[in-house]
């Protein structure tokens, strides 16, 4: 017996057996694997199917949130143009108002500052007037202590008034 060569018999019974083997899996085995190669297969592919699907999904959402965002940024510049619009509007008005004030209060000073202009001149011309009058009712009563003086001062006066 040579062990580089082998025996029929065993050559034989090897082929019979390797037979026997490859029946059953063909019969059993390989259908199993294949079936569970082909739920594997399939499985992968509904998942790249699903990935696909939720890459154009982000992409949908994605050009979505970029026009959101883009007439979000429009309305936010239409509304920032029409607040400091109307902060000028108000900042116009209220200056208007101030002037109007201001106008206001400075022609109601004037016309105070004139009225009490002309009660002060009053006030002065009647404090002159009653200072005059007594000076006037001094100097008389000194000047006209005697009779003669008493009568040259009305003939003075008399010719004043008729010259």
């Amino acid at each position: 017996m040579n062990l580089m060569l082998p025996d029929t018999g065993l050559l034989f019974w090897m082929t019979v057996i390797f037979l026997i083997v490859l029946f059953i899996l063909a019969k059993f085995g390989f259908p199993m694997i294949t079936g569970m190669v082909d739920k594997r297969n399939k499985r992968i592919n509904d998942s790249l199917e699903a990935a696909r699907i939720a890459e154009e999904a982000i992409a949908t959402l994605q050009q979505e949130q970029e026009r959101i965002i883009a007439e979000t940024r429009s309305e936010q510049s239409r509304l920032m143009q029409e607040a400091a619009a109307e902060r000028d509007r108000m900042i116009a008005q209220a200056q208007d108002q101030a002037r109007a004030e201001a106008q206001k209060i400075m022609d109601d000073a004037r016309v105070r500052i004139n009225e009490e202009k002309e009660a002060a001149m009053k006030e002065i011309r009647n404090e002159v007037a009653q200072i005059s009058l007594a000076i006037a009712e001094k100097v008389v009563r000194k000047d006209l202590s005697d009779d003669a003086a008493q009568k040259q001062l009305v003939d003075k006066l008399l010719e004043e008034i008729e010259g």
